[in-house]
C-alpha cells in the first residue's frame, strides 16, 4: 500500500492513530524467557531478569506485555529512575516500588513487613514519619527493602519493576546487588530494563550488570534490532494493510530495525518518497512534535525540563500560562502520542524523545523552566530526597549559589540516607563553585577542609578508595586547618589508607597524635590512640599496641566514652593473648564485653577478636558459640545479611577446625555471596582455597588462588595475620603439586627480618614448614643444613600457647626418624595422642604419615591399620587429599585397604621405580642404592616392594629376571 493514497485528513489520522502494533515483533523468545522466570518464581524458586538493548528497541513494550499477560497471578509493583544526568536522587525508584506497594496493602503494612528495619525504612518513605536509628552503614536499609519483599511475597507471587536502570544511583544498585544476593526466597521476581547504549566505559552499571551475570537467580535479556521482514510485519500491524517494498526499504533504511523508529516514521505519512523523510535522528524525534500546535510545544518544552516523568503539581507550578491552556495542551500532546498519563504524572512516550525536545531549548527557556521547578520543588518540602533535583534544576541555570546551597544540603541528605556516592558527587560540585560563592564557608556552614573531609569519607564509604585518599590528602594540605583539625584528617587518611591496604596509617597517626596532646582533646586523643593500637595489632607489633591501648583505656576511663573504653579494653586483650598473657587477655574482653553492651560496633569489634583468639588457641566450640551469639543478635536488629554476616565469617575456620565441614561449606559460600568487605572477603576466599585444596581439587585451588592472588597480596602488605596465612596457602598449593622448591621458599619467610610472631598462625605454619623440609629431604632436594635448627628456635618462642605440645609433636613427628624424613612411627603415634586440639584435617593427616611410617618399618599390618582409619576419617570429613594420598601410597605399595586381591597388579613401574630396579640390577644394596638417588634406604625398599607387587614376584632376583624377560632396556 502506498501511504500517499491516504485521503486529505491523513496526517491528523496518523497523529491520532494507535503508536504501536497491536501485537509484538520479533520478541517472541524474549516473551517466553520472562515467562519462564516468572514460573519459576511461582514455585518459590527466586527470579531476576535485566533486559537491555538500545534506546527504541521495544524494552518497555515487552515489559508491558509481560506485566500485562501475569498481571492476575501476581502483585505488580513498579519503579522509575529519573533522569537527572549523573546525580540522580537517591533510591527514587526504590520509593516509587515501597509507595506502588502501599498503595496496594496499606502504608502500615509495608512498615509492618520491614521488622526491626522499620525505621530504616522511613529513609525511603519519609511520608511513614518513623523515627530513625543512626547507623554507620547502610545496612539498615538493605535489610529493610529485601525483608519487605520476602514478606509480601509469602502469600502470592510479587513482580517487582524498576525501568531505565541506567539512570539509577548508586545507593539503588547497592539494594538491588544486595536482593540479587542475599534473597531468602519466596515467590520473587525482580525485573529490571537499562539502555545499553548509555553504558559508556566507567558507568556504575557496569559493575552490577557483571555481578548479576554471575547471580544465582539473574537472567540477562538482550534486544536486538529487527531484520527486514520483521520491520515489514510492523508496518503491517500497525496500517492494517499489506505493506509495498518501496515502503518496507524506506522504513528499514531509516529506522535500522528500531522499532521506535519505525513507529516515529510511520507518523510522518508519507514514507514511500525516501527524500521526504527526516535526514537526522534529531529530526525524526521532533518531528511528530513540531507538527503540533505552538502552545503545546510550549506545554512540551516546559514538561521536557522536568524530565521523563513529572508529577503534575510540579508541572503545573512551572508552567506560567493558564490552567486551561495547561489541560488542553497536555490532552493535545497526549493524543499525539508524545505524552502518556500515569497516576498523578505525565510520562513521555520515549525518553529520546523528551532529550531531543530539552536540547532544542532556547538558552533563556532552559533558564526560566529549570528555575520554576527549582522554586516549586523548594516550596513544596516534600521530603529528603528533593535536594539533588533541586541542585540539578539550579545548576541547569548556571544559578552558582543557588545551586551551591543546594548541593551542601543534598550533601547532608545524603550522607543521612547512606547514598554515599551521591554524597559524594554533589560534594565534588560543591567544592567547584567553592571559589565562585561569596562567602563559601558561611553559605556551607562549614569551611572548604571540612567539606572536603566529608566528601573523601563518602568516597570511603562508597568504595572509591583512591579517590578518597585524594581528596582527604587536599582537605590536610588546606592552609588554615591545624591542631586537633589536623590530626582528624590525618586520622582519617589513616583509615583510609587501611581500608585500602596501603602503608604508612601508623605513622600519619603518631603524626596525629603530636597534635593531640593530654589534655588538647582527650576524647579524640583516645580514639586515635585505638586506631593507632588496632594497627599495631594488625602489624603484629604486640608490645607497642599493648602500651597505647593501655594508654586508651586510662584516658576513657577519665573521660568515660564507654564505646572507645570497650575497644581499648578489646585490643589491649586481644594483643596480650598473643604475647602470652591469657589471664591478663580473659579480664580485658570481659571488661570490654560488658562495656559494649548497648553498642552494636562495640559489640561486633568484641565478638570478632573473642571468637578469633578463641579459635587459634583451639577453642573451637567457644569461637563458633561466640559468633553464633553475635548471629542472633544481628538478626534481631534486622541485619543478619550484612553486619551478621561478618559475625558469621569468623565461625568458618573454627567449623573446618572442629570438623563440620559441611556447615563450614555452606557458611562460606552463603557469605562470599554477600560480597562481604575487602578484608572480610579476602580471609573468606582464602578458607575457599585452602579447602578446596584439602578436599582433592588441586587444580580448582589453584585457579583460585590465580583470580584473587592480588587482592590476598594486597591485605598481606598491611596484615601480618594475613601475610602469614598466605605464606602457609601458597606453600601447602606449592607442595601438593610437588614444587618443593618453591614451598620451602614460601615457609622460609619464618628466617626473614619481615617476621614478626604470631602464635596462633606460626604454629601451623611450622608444622607446614617441617612437612616441606622432610619432602625435600626425602627426594633429595638440597636445603640449608641448618634449615631444621632455625625452625626449632623460631617454634621455641611460641612454646608458651596452650596447643604448642601438639604442634610440637606434629613438628617431630614430620622430620623423625634416621634421615628426618618423618619415618619414625612412634612419633606420629605421640603426635596422634595430642591431635585432639588440632584441626580436624591433621588428624586423618598424621594417620596417613603414621600408616606410611609403619610400612616403611616393615609392620604392614599396622600400615594398613593407620591407612584405614585415614581414610575413614578425612571421607567423614571431606578431605579428598587425604583419601587419594593414602590410596596412592597403598597402590605403590601393595597394601590392600579394601581386602585381599583377587589378581596379580600388572601395572608398569614409575619411573623412580625403574631407576631403582636398574640399580638392583647391578647388585647395589637398598642403601648404596639410597645414597645414589638421594633417598633414604627405607624409601628404597618401598620403591622395591611396590615393583615386586606390580610384577606378581617373591624376591628381587625374581623383579630384575621378569623385567629382562620384557626387554626392559634399562636392565
Amino acid at each position: 500500500m502506498s501511504l500517499t493514497a491516504a485521503t486529505g485528513s491523513w496526517q491528523d489520522w496518523v497523529m491520532q492513530m494507535t503508536a504501536s502494533s497491536t501485537h509484538m515483533i520479533g520478541r517472541d523468545a524474549e516473551a517466553q524467557a520472562l515467562l519462564a522466570s516468572f514460573a519459576d518464581a511461582t514455585e518459590s524458586k527466586p527470579q531476576a531478569v535485566i533486559i537491555g538493548g538500545e534506546a527504541g528497541l521495544g524494552k518497555t513494550r515487552l515489559l508491558e506485555e509481560f506485566l500485562a499477560t501475569v498481571s492476575s497471578q501476581a502483585r505488580i509493583i513498579t519503579g522509575q529512575c529519573v533522569d537527572l544526568g549523573s546525580l540522580a536522587p537517591p533510591y527514587t525508584p526504590l520509593t516509587g516500588v515501597l509507595r506502588s506497594l502501599a498503595a496496594q496493602i496499606g502504608l502500615e503494612a509495608v512498615m509492618d513487613f520491614a521488622g526491626p528495619g522499620r525505621n530504616a525504612l522511613a529513609l525511603l518513605l519519609p511520608e511513614a514519619a518513623a523515627e530513625i536509628d543512626a547507623l554507620p552503614t547502610a545496612n539498615r536499609v538493605l535489610e529493610a527493602v529485601s525483608t519487605v519483599f520476602e514478606r509480601a511475597c509469602e502469600s502470592q507471587p510479587l513482580v517487582v519493576v524498576v525501568e531505565d536502570l541506567h539512570w539509577a544511583d548508586d545507593a539503588t544498585l547497592a539494594v538491588l546487588r544486595f536482593i540479587l544476593r542475599a534473597f531468602n526466597g519466596g515467590k520473587f521476581l525482580l525485573v529490571t530494563t537499562y539502555r545499553s547504549d548509555d553504558i559508556h566505559r566507567g558507568h556504575p552499571l557496569r559493575d552490577f550488570l557483571t555481578e548479576s551475570e554471575r547471580g544465582r537467580y539473574a537472567k540477562v535479556i538482550n534486544l536486538g534490532r529487527l531484520t527486514k521482514d520483521q520491520v515489514r510485519g510492523q508496518v503491517e500491524a500497525i496500517t492494517g494493510q499489506d505493506a509495498g517494498y518501496e515502503l518496507v526499504e524506506n522504513v528499514f533504511a531509516r529506522s535500522e530495525g528500531i522499532p521506535f523508529f519505525v513507529e516515529e516514521l510511520l507518523g510522518l505519512g508519507d514514507c514511500d518518497a525516501a527524500g521526504k523523510l527526516p535526514s537526522t535522528l534529531t529530526d525524526l524525534l521532533l518531528a511528530r512534535y513540531e507538527r503540533l500546535d505552538d502552545q503545546v510545544q510550549y506545554f512540551l518544552r516546559v514538561l521536557a525540563a522536568g524530565g521523563v516523568c513529572v508529577p503534575h503539581t510540579q508541572a503545573l507550578a512551572a508552567y506560567d500560562r493558564s490552567v486551561e491552556e495547561f489541560e488542553t495542551s497536555a490532552r493535545a500532546a497526549q493524543r499525539g502520542n508524545l505524552i502518556a498519563f500515569e497516576g498523578n504524572s505525565y510520562t513521555f512516550r520515549h525518553a529520546l524523545v523528551r532529550e531531543a525536545i530539552h536540547a532544542d531549548l532556547l538558552p533563556g527557556e532552559r533558564t526560566r523552566f529549570h528555575t520554576r521547578y527549582a522554586q516549586a520543588l523548594e516550596a513544596a518540602d516534600l521530603g529528603h530526597h528533593d535536594a539533588v533535583e533541586i541542585a540539578y534544576h539550579w545548576h541547569a541555570t548556571h544559578a552558582q549559589e543557588k545551586t551551591f546551597k543546594a548541593s551542601i544540603v543534598a550533601v547532608v541528605e545524603a550522607e543521612r540516607s547512606y547514598a554515599y556516592s551521591t554524597a559524594a558527587r554533589m560534594g565534588e560540585r560543591a567544592l567547584e563553585l567553592w571559589d565562585q560563592v561569596q562567602d563559601a564557608e558561611a553559605s556551607a556552614g562549614m569551611p572548604r577542609y571540612a567539606l572536603m573531609a566529608r566528601t573523601a569519607s563518602a568516597h570511603n564509604q562508597a568504595g572509591n578508595g583512591e579517590r578518597s585518599l585524594a581528596m582527604i590528602r587536599l582537605a590536610a594540605a588546606e592552609p588554615n586547618v591545624g591542631g586537633t583539625e589536623l590530626a582528624r584528617l590525618l586520622a582519617a587518611q589513616a583509615r583510609y589508607l587501611g581500608f585500602n591496604a596501603q602503608l604508612g596509617s601508623a605513622a600519619l597517626l603518631m603524626r596525629a597524635l603530636e597534635l593531640t596532646p593530654r589534655g588538647s582533646d582527650d576524647i579524640l586523643r583516645a580514639t586515635l590512640l585505638n586506631h593507632l593500637a588496632a594497627r599495631y595489632l594488625l602489624e603484629a607489633r604486640l608490645s607497642e599496641s599493648i602500651t597505647v591501648a593501655s594508654e586508651a583505656l586510662e584516658l576513657t576511663t577519665v573521660t568515660g566514652d564507654r564505646m572507645e573504653q570497650s575497644i581499648a579494653s578489646n585490643l589491649r586483650g586481644s594483643s596480650r593473648v598473643l604475647a602470652g598473657d591469657e589471664d591478663g587477655w580473659s579480664e580485658d574482653l570481659a571488661l570490654a564485653k560488658d562495656l559494649a553492651q548497648g553498642n552494636v560496633d562495640a559489640l561486633m569489634r568484641f565478638r570478632i577478636n573473642y571468637s578469633d583468639s578463641l579459635h587459634q588457641l583451639g577453642r573451637y566450640d567457644e569461637s563458633i558459640r561466640i559468633a553464633e551469639d553475635g548471629i542472633r543478635q544481628a538478626r534481631e536488629l534486622g541485619v543478619e545479611r550484612t553486619t551478621g554476616a561478618i559475625l558469621s565469617s569468623n565461625a568458618v575456620e573454627p567449623l573446618f577446625a572442629r570438623g563440620d565441614w559441611p556447615a563450614a561449606r555452606a557458611l562460606l559460600e552463603r557469605n562470599l555471596s554477600l560480597s562481604p568487605p575487602s578484608s572480610f572477603l579476602a580471609y573468606l576466599l582464602r578458607s575457599r582455597i585452602w579447602s578446596t585444596l584439602w578436599s582433592g581439587d588441586t587444580d580448582g585451588a589453584e585457579s583460585i588462588f590465580r583470580q584473587w592472588q592480588q587482592l590476598l597480596g594486597e591485605l598481606a602488605r598491611v596484615e601480618m595475620q594475613s601475610r602469614l596465612a598466605l605464606v602457609m596457602l601458597s606453600a601447602e598449593l606449592a607442595w601438593i603439586r610437588g614444587d618443593l622448591a618453591s614451598a620451602w621458599q614460601e615457609v622460609s619467610f619464618l628466617s626473614s627480618k619481615e617476621f614478626r610472631p604470631l602464635p596462633g598462625l606460626d604454629l601451623p605454619l611450622m608444622a607446614v614448614a617441617a612437612r616441606i623440609l622432610a619432602a625435600s629431604r626425602n627426594a633429595g632436594d638440597p636445603v640449608a643444613t641448618d634449615a631444621e635448627t632455625s625452625l626449632r628456635e623460631i617454634l621455641h618462642r611460641d612454646s608458651f600457647w596452650p596447643t604448642y605440645p601438639a604442634w610440637l609433636a606434629l613438628f617431630d613427628a614430620e622430620l623423625g626418624g634416621e634421615t628426618g624424613c618423618g619415618t619414625d612411627p612412634d612419633l606420629w603415634r605421640q603426635a596422634g595422642d595430642l591431635g585432639a586440639v588440632l584441626p580436624a584435617h591433621l588428624r586423618s593427616y598424621i594417620c596417613l604419615r603414621r600408616g606410611q611410617a609403619e610400612h616403611g618399618a616393615g609392620n604392614r599390618a599396622d600400615a594398613i591399620a593407620a591407612l584405614r582409619e585415614a581414610v575413614k576419617g578425612a571421607k567423614k570429613l571431606g578431605a579428598g587429599m587425604v583419601v587419594t594420598l593414602a590410596k596412592d601410597f597403598a597402590d605403590r605399595t601393595g597394601l590392600n585397604l579394601a581386602g585381599p586381591s583377587t589378581r596379580p597388579n600388572t601395572a608398569e613401574p614409575t619411573a623412580r621405580e625403574a631407576q631403582v630396579l636398574a640399580l638392583v640390577a647391578e647388585g647395589l644394596s637398598n642403601k648404596q642404592i639410597g645414597a645414589q638417588l638421594f633417598i633414604s634406604a627405607k624409601t628404597v625398599s618401598v620403591h622395591v616392594s611396590s615393583v615386586m607387587r606390580k610384577f606378581d614376584v617373591s624376591s628381587r632376583t625374581e623383579a630384575v629376571n621378569y623385567a629382562r624377560n620384557k626387554n626392559n632396556p634399562q636392565l
